[in-house]
C-alpha cells in the first residue's frame, strides 16, 4: 500500500505518493496564480481545490499502488471563510496581505500584549488570521456575517475531501488564536477579537484521521473508498518530521528562498526578549513546541547576486560544463571576506520585524570580486540567524543538532560556515523534500504504517556532517562588528 503527502504553498501545490520505507512512486505539481495589489494578497480558494483536486488524480494514476492515506500540510497564517453551503465566501488572504494593521492595534488595546502572547504564542500582527477576521468584521460586515466555519487552509482541504471540519493545533496556532497551552481556542483572545467559537472547528492533533474519501471523490480522484484523510500542520513542522528531527534539543536549517531555522523544545519559553523579538511559539508534535527563526532572504539574497553580478562565473561554469554553485564552493575562502553584509534586501523578519528595514553592504572596495561579495553574503545570513539562535539560547532554547534541509543544504562551504558561526554541527539528510517526507509519515502513522513517530523518522538518516573548526572564533570579531549594523543603517535611513 501506498502513502500520500499534499503539500500546499502559497502560489502551487503538489502530491506525492511513497511507500512506507520511503521509495518514491510519484510526485504531481500544479501552479495557481496569486493576486497582488498595494491593497491585497490573496489567492483563490477555488482555484486551489481545483489544483490540489489535479495533482491527486495525476500521482494516484502514476504510482500504480492503492492509497491507503492521504495527508495534507500548508503554508499558516491564513484560512478559508465558508458559508452555509460549505463553498468559500472570498479569496484567501495570505500572510503578507498588508489588511489587519488597525486591528491588530485595536487587539492590543483591549488585552496586554504580554497576555496575548503568554496565551497565544504570538504578538499581534496583521501577518496573523485573528487582525484580518476582525477587518474583515469591520469592513465587509455583510459578507463576515454568512460565515459559519473558518478553516485553516490544510484544515480546508480536508474537509473537501473527507466532508469534515477540523483543525490541527500547529496551524491553529497560527492563526493567533489558539492558547497554546490547553492546546485549543482561547476564549479570552476570541472575546477581545470578538469572534465565536461557534464557527471554528474542532481542534485535533497533528497526524489525526479525519476521515475517509468522500464517495463521490473516489472515481474521480483514482483513490480507494477506504483512503484515509489525515490532517497535517504547518509546513515547517512538516519539514521538521520529515528530516527526523521532531525531538526536543533538535533544529533543522531549511535553506531556501527563505532561510529559517525551527529548534524543538518541550516546554513554553517564558521570555521577554522572544516576545519583543516576535518569535512565535508554536504547539507541534505531542508536548512538543517549535519557533522560527527566519529571514526573508536567504537563498533569495544568493539568487539576486548570482544574477546580477556573476554572469562571468556563470558563463565560466557553461563553458566547462559544470554547475555555477560548484565553482562558488570551491572558490569560497576558508577566511571571512571582513566585510558586512546586513540582508535586509526584502525587510527584516525576527528579531527584528521591520518591514521597512533595508539592506547594506559595508566595506566594498574595487580590489573585491564577485566572489567575495557572494561569500560576504553567505557570512550575512548566518551572521542574521545567529543573532535569533543567541536570543533563543538566552531564553533557555538549546540546540544539540541541526539538521540542514532545502537547497542550500547541497553547498558543503555553507554548511562549514554555518557550522563554525553558529557553533553546531551542521548534519545533511538523505531525503531531498523533507516536508513532503514528514506528510508521508503522519499518514503512515494514522494507519498503522508506522508505531511511532520514532519509528518513522528512523527512515531519515544523515548523509554528511560539518562540525565547528578549531579556529571557527575567526569570525568572533567579525559578528561583533555586524551586531552594531543594523542599528546604524536604521540611524542613517531615519534620517533621511
Amino acid at each position: 500500500m501506498a502513502l500520500g503527502g499534499i503539500d500546499i504553498g502559497t502560489s502551487g501545490c503538489k502530491c506525492t505518493i511513497m511507500t512506507a520505507d520511503g521509495q518514491t512512486l510519484a510526485v504531481s505539481y500544479r501552479p495557481y496564480a496569486v493576486s497582488r495589489t498595494a491593497g491585497g494578497h490573496e489567492v483563490d480558494a477555488n482555484l486551489l481545490w481545483e489544483a490540489v483536486q489535479e495533482v491527486i488524480k495525476e500521482a494516484a494514476a502514476e504510482s500504480g499502488e492503492p492509497v491507503e492515506a492521504l495527508c495534507a500540510t500548508s503554508f499558516g497564517e491564513s484560512c478559508v471563510l465558508l458559508g452555509a453551503d460549505g463553498e468559500p465566501l472570498c479569496p484567501i488572504m495570505l500572510y503578507t496581505d498588508p489588511r489587519g494593521g488597525e486591528e491588530s492595534n485595536i487587539l492590543n488595546s483591549r488585552m496586554a500584549p504580554e497576555q496575548i502572547y503568554h496565551l497565544t504564542g504570538h504578538c499581534a500582527s496583521p501577518a496573523y488570521f485573528l487582525p484580518k477576521l476582525m477587518w474583515y468584521d469591520r469592513h465587509q460586515t455583510e459578507m463576515f456575517a454568512k460565515v459559519k466555519a473558518i478553516l485553516p487552509v490544510n484544515a480546508y482541504i480536508v474537509y473537501r475531501l473527507s466532508g469534515e471540519q477540523v483543525a490541527d493545533t500547529s496551524l491553529a496556532a497560527r492563526t493567533m488564536m489558539l492558547d497554546i497551552r490547553k492546546r485549543d481556542w482561547c476564549d479570552e483572545v476570541l472575546a477581545a477579537g470578538g469572534i465565536s467559537r461557534s464557527i471554528l472547528p474542532p481542534v485535533v492533533p497533528t497526524g489525526a484521521v479525519a476521515g475517509r474519501i468522500r464517495p463521490e471523490l473516489v472515481t474521480a480522484l483514482g483513490l480507494n473508498a477506504d483512503t484515509r484523510i489525515v490532517i497535517g500542520c504547518h509546513d515547517q513542522i512538516a519539514a521538521s518530521i520529515g528530516a527526523g528531527a521532531m525531538r526536543a534539543g533538535w533544529a533543522v536549517d531549511g535553506s531556501g528562498t527563505v532561510e529559517c531555522i525551527t529548534p524543538v523544545f518541550d516546554y513554553v519559553p517564558e521570555s521577554p526578549a522572544l516576545m519583543a523579538g516576535g518569535f512565535a511559539i508554536v504547539p507541534a508534535m505531542d508536548n512538543l513546541y517549535t519557533t522560527y527563526a527566519y529571514i526573508y532572504t536567504g537563498g533569495a539574497l544568493l539568487q539576486w547576486c548570482r544574477e546580477q553580478l556573476g554572469v562571468g562565473l556563470q558563463q565560466e561554469a557553461d563553458a566547462k560544463g559544470v554547475s555555477i554553485f560548484q565553482l562558488i564552493d570551491e572558490r569560497v575562502k576558508h577566511d571571512p571576506t571582513g566585510m558586512l553584509v546586513l540582508p535586509h534586501f526584502a525587510g527584516a523578519a525576527v528579531p527584528y520585524m521591520d518591514n521597512d528595514a533595508t539592506g547594506a553592504i559595508l566595506g566594498l572596495t574595487v580590489e573585491k570580486s564577485f566572489m567575495d561579495i557572494y561569500q560576504a553574503m553567505m557570512e550575512g545570513v548566518c551572521y542574521e540567524n545567529r543573532v535569533s539562535l543567541d536570543i533563543l539560547r538566552q531564553a533557555g532554547v538549546t540546540i544539540d543538532t541541526m539538521r540542514a534541509t532545502g537547497g542550500g543544504s547541497r553547498s558543503a562551504a555553507w554548511n562549514q560556515m554555518k557550522a563554525d558561526i553558529w557553533n553546531v554541527t551542521m548534519h545533511t539528510l538523505s531525503v531531498k523534500e523533507a516536508g513532503t517526507v514528514g506528510s508521508i509519515m503522519l499518514a503512515g502513522l494514522a494507519t498503522g504504517a508506522y508505531k511511532s513517530l520514532e519509528e518513522a523518522m528512523a527512515i531519515v538518516h544523515t548523509t554528511d556532517s560539518f562540525s565547528p573548526a578549531a579556529d571557527a572564533s575567526r569570525y568572533d570579531p567579525h559578528y561583533a562588528r555586524y551586531r552594531r549594523v543594523y542599528d546604524a543603517v536604521q540611524q542613517v535611513e531615519r534620517k533621511i
